[in-house]
């Protein structure tokens, strides 16, 4: 964690992060932070090689997801490439009672939930609107309007509240995730009043990947983003978002606090997004390669592996076992979505109205007769 001056609103030094496994896959035993808090994490061995796993995992999948893309079987897809150790230790912090609410790449943290990797699929390839149950697995629905979800997991935080389902270890906590860009919405601004002004148990996450799109983080604003919770009445940290396990720690205690009635908590993950904003994203167009390059030593796998290597708890057959399971993960799921049905466009008349509507049965007959002059005609 870098050295610096106490800010206000926030409980780590101002330019700092809390790191436990360095990008040389050196481990931290522990960081104390300005309010005292210590952030620490005690693993077995077969836990990190299950975080290992988990982000391999991730990774693999959503690579397949970008082919299938490009490839014309999905309408779009957003990468969650470097981001994998800010969603999956965040997600593995979570107690199974606690309460999602992700934008439309927590790809990872949907996987730590136990939900079937294809779901998402459905949504991206215009078959459905996603088909796992919100309630079933402690994670809602993925949200595209940009921090609309925030106000969401606000209410749903002082619902259980309201509820009395906090106060104890056993209580329950709520997550929302959103990007830098989503800072500047209102939504996002109006969501940290109203957490703050009524205690909710909620914790903010923030990943950090330095750009809304093509815009970099320095037009978002003039200040770290965890700072920003300060002027709300709640504290904000900083955590290296590339690092698995203090993405895990840094998660978990914001939980537990929030749980045990101590109100928000602002984390801001600070890490990269490797690839494109979505796959209708051009990079190169905004940001140089070698600022890719510079990201890509720290890269949270290749930390994590390092680590494992050098403590002897994973050796080369259990990194050739991972990556085997993997691209088994990923052949299963390719499959899988060549199965879908195609989208009909017609469909979208289906759903607007629960009673139908004489409008919306114009359009769709306009619609389907404009369909019709095509036939025949090579298009």
């Amino acid at each position: 964690m870098a050295k610096g001056e106490s800010v206000a609103g926030a409980d780590i030094p101002a330019g700092g992060f809390v790191q436990l496994l360095t990008p040389d896959g050196e481990r931290v035993d522990s960081v104390t932070t300005t309010d005292g808090t210590t952030y620490s994490v005690d693993f077995t061995d077969e836990e990190y090689r299950g975080l290992y796993r988990d982000l391999v995992t991730v990774r693999r999948l959503d690579t397949e997801a970008v082919a299938l893309q490009r490839q014309g079987e999905l309408g779009i897809w957003a990468s969650l490439l470097g981001q994998e150790a800010a969603q999956v230790g965040s997600g593995r912090a979570l107690r199974p009672q606690d309460m999602a609410f992700p934008t439309y790449r927590e790809h990872g943290v949907l996987y730590t939930r136990g939900i079937d990797p294809i779901m998402p699929f459905g949504l991206f390839r215009g078959v459905d609107q996603g088909g796992w149950d919100p309630n079933e697995f402690k994670f809602n629905t993925y949200t595209i309007v940009i921090g609309s979800q925030t106000l969401h997991a606000t209410g749903y935080a002082m619902g259980i509240t309201m509820d009395g389902k906090i106060g104890s270890g056993d209580g329950e906590a709520v997550i929302a995730y959103f990007g830098d860009g989503a800072t500047s919405q209102g939504e996002v601004n109006e969501s940290f009043v109203w957490s703050g002004v009524f205690n909710a148990p909620i914790v903010f996450f923030c990943q950090n990947n330095q750009y809304a799109i093509s815009e970099p983080l320095e037009r978002q604003t003039r200040v770290p983003l965890y700072q920003r919770a300060g002027g709300y009445g709640f504290p904000g940290i900083r955590v290296d978002g590339n690092d698995v396990l203090a993405s895990f720690a840094v998660t978990r205690q914001a939980l537990d606090n929030a749980r045990n009635g101590q109100g928000p908590t602002l984390i801001e993950a600070y890490t990269y997004r490797m690839g494109a904003h979505t796959s209708s994203d051009d990079p190169t167009r905004y940001r140089m390669a070698g600022e890719v390059e510079a990201w890509k030593a720290k890269d949270p796998i290749s930390r994590l592996k390092t680590f494992l290597t050098k403590q002897k708890i994973g050796k080369k057959d259990f990194f050739a076992e991972v990556d085997a399971d993997a691209d088994k993960k990923a052949l299963d799921l390719r499959e899988r979505v060549l199965a879908m049905p195609d989208p009909q466009p017609v469909t979208i008349f289906d759903n607007v109205y629960p009673n139908g509507s004489p409008e919306v049965d114009a359009q769709r007959k306009a619609f389907v007769e404009y369909q019709a002059s095509f036939e025949g005609s090579g298009h």
